[in-house]
């Protein structure tokens, strides 16, 4: 079935939004300039500060689901479901959760490739899986074990892309390490949130644009607030600014104003995140949970191959098979690999090789996104 221009545009929303979040957020880091007080030109630091940028993006989709909300109650025959009575507290967690991966995750984009970045994100899949079969009581797959073990597979070798690659880089093979690793533990505390969503929010039936803007107000407030401890504590060496403390708010809006540049690459942080968010949802609606995926899959391609043409990145073989694997990875864990096995010739046997098939695409064991 050919997919309407209506479609279409959905996909490429959420492919050129998807793409432009890390590719803006990465444009910024690379900018240099003077801070406050004339201090000398530094480098633009500041992943603290960009993750309550995020967080704002992310709460803008309140005002997305209560636009569509005032909209469906002028049609006919309204479309959307009337919202279940919830406390907005029950985001508190899941929000926390993402309030401490995402800035771990920009501290990281310091020290490390765009397209690594997104790739090594992929490891999301391993820490979700393992701990809904252990929290939320989920019988995974043979394909999804199989999904995971070759998702640490392609792992390790964007890995060892990242060490032949780091002489060419600005970023010390030390910062590299760090930051890769980085990505990989803020995994596991996204799939936390995962787990807790899944656990305590799913069974409300929130609006998914309703749940995003909750965690986004919750994030945006606690890590706002934070800012301002940030300001006096220290922290060395680890710290990109020149007072060496965790976050100096002022000095990156010291920097936007000597480089009004820096601005546009947060504010296309900040809008894509909400429209990546809307344009995620409706392509689960009007297409498929599985376009979704291989659309967020695809924005890793884009996002190297951007880095690539600007020159941020230098080209490494290894990448493009590390990426290829861990694709290879994600597919087999969503089930991507079902149509294919559907379409293939059946014969019928005495060992009931056809029973067995069958019972493997109808996936009688129940898959991590299914209910218990």
């Amino acid at each position: 079935m050919a997919w309407s221009r209506y479609q279409l545009g959905l996909a490429a929303l959420m492919l050129l939004t998807g793409s432009i979040n890390t590719l803006a957020a990465k444009w910024a880091d690379n900018f240099s300039a003077t801070g406050c007080g004339g201090t000398e030109e530094h480098g633009f630091q500041h992943p603290f500060l960009q993750a309550v940028g995020m967080f704002l993006g992310e709460f803008s989709c309140l005002g997305v689901f209560y636009l569509l909300v005032w909209r469906d109650r002028w049609r006919p025959e309204p479309s959307m479901a009337p919202s279940q009575p919830f406390s907005p507290l029950l985001f508190l967690p899941p929000a926390l959760c993402d309030m401490t991966g995402t800035s771990i995750m920009y501290v990281a984009l310091n020290m490390t490739s765009a397209s690594s970045f997104q790739m090594l994100r992929g490891s999301v899949i391993i820490f979700t899986g393992l701990l809904s079969v252990a929290f939320l009581g989920r019988k995974l797959e043979l394909s999804q074990w199989l999904g995971i073990l070759v998702t640490i597979v392609g792992l390790v070798v964007v890995g060892l892309a990242d060490l032949h690659s780091s002489h060419d880089q600005k970023h010390k093979l030390s910062e590299v390490i760090t930051g890769d690793l980085l990505i990989v533990m803020a995994q596991v505390i996204v799939a936390i949130q995962m787990v807790l969503e899944e656990k305590f929010v799913y069974k409300h039936d929130v609006h998914p644009l309703r749940a995003v803007g909750t965690e986004g107000f919750f994030g945006f407030i606690i890590l706002a607030l934070l800012l301002v401890p940030m300001y006096y504590i220290p922290a060395g060496s680890f710290s990109g600014n020149p007072r060496q403390t965790l976050e100096d708010a002022l000095d990156a809006f010291c920097q936007i104003g000597h480089r009004p540049l820096i601005a546009l690459a947060l504010l296309g942080n900040i809008s894509s995140i909400a429209f990546f968010n809307f344009a995620g949802i409706s392509v689960t609606k009007e297409i498929s949970a599985t376009t979704r995926m291989v659309l967020d899959s695809l924005r890793t391609l884009v996002i190297w191959a951007v880095s690539l043409a600007v020159g941020w990145e230098t080209f490494h073989g290894l990448e493009i098979l590390g990426f290829g694997v861990l694709l290879v990875g994600a597919a087999l864990y969503n089930g991507l690999h079902r149509p294919l096995l559907a379409r293939l010739p059946r014969h019928v046997d005495e060992t009931g090789g056809v029973a067995e098939r069958e019972g493997l695409l109808r996936g009688e064991s129940t898959a991590i996104n299914s209910e218990s």
